[in-house]
C-alpha cells in the first residue's frame, strides 16, 4: 500500500487520539436514528400518504450514496472531521474556495442538530412536567364556562378554559423579537435546551473514547425501544392498511384533502424529499473519526456501512409504523407537526399503561441527546481539521489533554444558542432553519458525491483500504444531480426564503476562509495538509480531470435553478 498511515505531526497545540474502533464510532453515530424524530410530523404534514415512501427512497439514495463517501475516507487515515474534509481535498485542484464550501456547508448542515434537538427534547420536558390540559366541549370547565358567558360556541368556551389552565411557565417569555423571516425568544423552551447543551457539551469536553463509551449505553437505551416502537404496532395488528392510500400528494400543505401528481403535488413530494435528506443522509459522520481509529484502513468502511444498516432498518420501520397507526388525519394534528407531540404519540403505539408511555417519552428524550452528542462530536470535528488544514481560523485547532476539540466545541456551542433562541419561537422558525440547514448539506453532498470520481481520476495511483464499485461511483454522480432537484424544488416548500438564506449563508464561507488563507498564512496552504495523497502544494498544478468539474458545478447550479423555476406550489 501506498497510503501514509503514520500520524502526522500538525501544528497544533495537540492532537486526536487514537482511542476507538470502528464499533466506538458506529455509537457515535448511532444517534443518527433519532433525527426521525425532526422531521417525522413535518414532513407527514406535507406529503401526507406518501409519508413512509419518502422516508424509505431516502434512505435508500443515503445508502447507496455512503459507499463514495467510504471509498475516500480510506485516503486520508490522518484526518477527521468526516466526507467533508476528504472531498473537499478533490476540489482543491481546480479552485480553493470550493474546497472549503465543502467543508463550511457540512459544518452548518450538522451544528443547528445541537440546538433543533435540544428544542425539541426541551418541549418534550415541558409536555411532562407542565402539561396543557386537555377539555372537549363536555367538560365541567367547559359547560361552566359556557353558562357563565351566554351565547359562547363549545369550540370558544375550550380555548378559553384551555388558556386560563395553561401552566405560567408555557407561555413565559424573557424576551422575544422578530427578524426578517423569523423570530427568536428566551423562554422557557430556550433554557431548558441550553441546559442540555451545557450538559451534552461536558460529556464531549472528556474525548472521543468517553463519548463513545457513554453512547454505547445510552444507544442501546434508545435504539431497543425504537425498534420496540416500530414492530409492536405490527404485531399487534394496529396497522391500518387504508392509511398508505391513495398515494398521491396532499392537494395542499396540512390538510387532509388529496390532491394530484401535477406540479404542486410534486413540488410537496421533493419537497419531503429535501427535508428528508438532512436525517436519511446523516450516518456518514461515522467517517468523522477516522483519524481517531486505531485501524482507520478497516474501521472507516466498517463504521459507515454498518451504521448505515442501523439507519436503514430504523428509517424505514419507525415512519411506517407511525403511519399505519395514526393515519393521515393524526399525522396533521398540530403537536405532530411541529413535532412537540411526537414522543407522546410513539409512545401511545406500544400501549402498556401511564408507567411504560412516562418511560418511552424519557427513552425518547435521551434519543434525541444521543443525536445531539452525535452532532456535536461530528461538527466539532470538521471545524477543528478545517483549522488544521488551512480552511478555517487557526484558533480552531486547539485540543484539550484529552484529545477533544475544545474551542471547535465552543464555538458550535455559541453559535448554537442564538439558533436555539431561534428555534424555540415556534414550528414556522424551526423548520426555517431546518431549511436552511439543509440547503447547506446537499451542497455538501454535491459535491461530496462529485469527489469520489474526481478522486479516481487524479489521486487514481493511490492504493484505496476499500474501493467502491464503478457503477456505485456513478449512481452517486447521479444522485447528486437528484439532490439538486430536492434543494432547487423542495426548500420553498417549508419558507418561501429558505434557499437564497441557504445559498446566503453557504457564501459566508468565502471571507472566513480569505481571512485565513491569505491573512493569517500569507496565500499558502499547510505543508502537511495534502501528505495523506504523498502531495505537495506544487502538484496542485496538474489537473487531470480537466474541464470536468468545472462542468460538473456549473450544471449542478442550473439544475437547481431550473427546478425552483418549474416546480411551484
Amino acid at each position: 500500500m501506498t497510503t501514509i498511515t503514520t500520524v502526522l505531526e500538525q501544528p497544533a497545540e495537540g492532537k486526536l487520539h487514537r482511542n476507538i474502533d470502528w464499533r466506538g464510532a458506529f455509537w457515535v453515530a448511532s444517534g443518527v436514528p433519532a433525527l426521525v424524530l425532526f422531521s417525522i410530523g413535518g414532513i407527514a404534514g406535507t406529503t401526507g400518504t406518501l409519508a413512509f415512501a419518502i422516508w424509505i427512497f431516502s434512505m435508500i439514495m443515503g445508502f447507496l450514496q455512503s459507499f463514495t463517501y467510504a471509498e475516500i475516507a480510506g485516503l486520508f487515515p490522518n484526518k477527521s472531521g468526516g466526507a467533508s474534509i476528504y472531498g473537499a481535498t478533490a476540489w482543491l485542484r481546480y479552485s480553493k474556495f470550493i474546497a472549503p464550501l465543502s467543508v463550511w456547508c457540512n459544518w452548518f448542515a450538522w451544528s443547528p442538530v445541537l440546538s433543533l434537538g435540544c428544542s425539541i427534547a426541551a418541549a418534550y420536558i415541558l409536555n411532562a412536567l407542565a402539561p396543557v390540559p386537555l377539555f372537549t366541549d363536555a367538560s365541567p370547565d367547559v359547560v361552566a364556562y359556557i353558562a357563565a358567558h351566554a351565547g359562547t360556541s363549545a369550540a370558544d368556551a375550550i380555548t378559553a378554559v384551555t388558556a386560563a389552565a395553561t401552566p405560567a411557565i408555557r407561555n413565559w417569555t424573557l424576551f422575544s423579537h422578530t427578524l426578517g423571516p423569523v423570530s427568536f425568544t428566551l423562554n422557557a423552551t430556550f433554557f431548558i435546551g441550553a441546559v442540555l447543551m451545557l450538559i451534552i457539551f461536558s460529556i464531549q469536553h472528556r474525548g472521543i473514547l468517553g463519548t463513545a463509551n457513554v453512547q454505547k449505553y445510552i444507544g442501546l437505551l434508545v435504539i431497543i425501544p425504537m425498534l420496540i416502537v416500530g414492530v409492536v404496532p405490527i404485531i399487534t395488528g394496529q396497522i391500518n392498511w387504508a392509511n398508505f392510500s391513495p398515494l398521491v400528494p396532499l392537494a395542499a400543505a396540512y390538510a387532509p384533502e388529496p390532491g394530484a401528481w401535477n406540479i404542486a403535488g410534486w413540488t410537496l413530494v421533493l419537497g419531503g424529499m429535501f427535508i428528508a435528506a438532512w436525517s436519511t443522509y446523516g450516518f456518514e459522520t461515522a467517517v468523522c473519526y477516522t483519524s481517531e481509529f486505531k485501524n482507520p484502513g478497516t474501521d472507516t468502511f466498517k463504521a459507515i456501512f454498518y451504521s448505515g444498516l442501523l439507519c436503514m432498518l430504523l428509517f424505514i420501520l419507525v415512519p411506517f409504523t407511525f403511519q399505519g397507526v395514526l393515519g393521515l388525519n393524526g399525522m396533521l394534528a398540530t403537536p405532530i407537526v411541529d413535532g412537540s407531540g411526537v414522543a407522546d404519540a410513539l409512545a401511545g403505539m406500544v400501549g402498556g399503561g401511564a408507567l411504560i408511555h412516562s418511560l418511552l417519552v424519557m427513552l425518547m428524550i435521551l434519543a434525541l441527546v444521543l443525536c445531539i452528542m452525535t452532532a456535536m462530536a461530528g461538527s466539532s470535528r470538521t471545524l477543528y481539521q478545517g483549522s488544521v488544514d488551512g480552511w478555517l481560523p487557526r484558533y480552531l485547532s486547539h485540543v484539550n489533554e484529552h484529545g477533544a476539540p475544545t474551542r471547535a466545541m465552543w464555538t458550535d456551542l455559541v453559535f448554537n444558542l442564538i439558533v436555539l433562541a431561534i428555534a424555540s419561537a415556534d414550528a414556522t422558525s424551526f423548520f426555517f432553519i431546518l431549511a436552511v440547514s439543509n440547503c447547506g448539506y446537499i451542497i455538501f453532498n454535491f459535491l461530496n458525491l462529485n469527489a469520489g470520481w474526481i478522486h479516481r481520476i487524479d489521486n487514481g495511483h493511490i492504493a484505496r483500504p476499500w474501493k467502491a464499485p464503478s457503477w456505485l461511483l456513478g449512481v452517486g454522480a447521479i444522485f447528486a444531480y437528484v439532490n439538486a432537484i430536492f434543494m432547487g424544488a423542495g426548500a420553498k416548500v417549508w419558507n418561501p426564503m429558505a434557499l437564497w438564506a441557504g445559498l446566503i449563508t453557504a457564501a459566508l464561507i468565502i471571507p472566513v476562509f480569505c481571512y485565513r488563507h491569505y491573512i493569517q498564512d500569507g496565500g499558502k496552504f499547510p505543508d502537511h495538509m495534502l501528505a495523506d495523497l504523498g502531495m505537495s502544494s506544487s502538484d496542485l498544478a496538474v489537473k487531470k480531470a480537466g474541464m470536468l468539474p468545472y462542468l460538473t458545478l456549473v450544471a449542478g447550479v442550473v439544475v437547481m435553478l431550473l427546478a425552483n423555476w418549474f416546480f411551484v406550489i
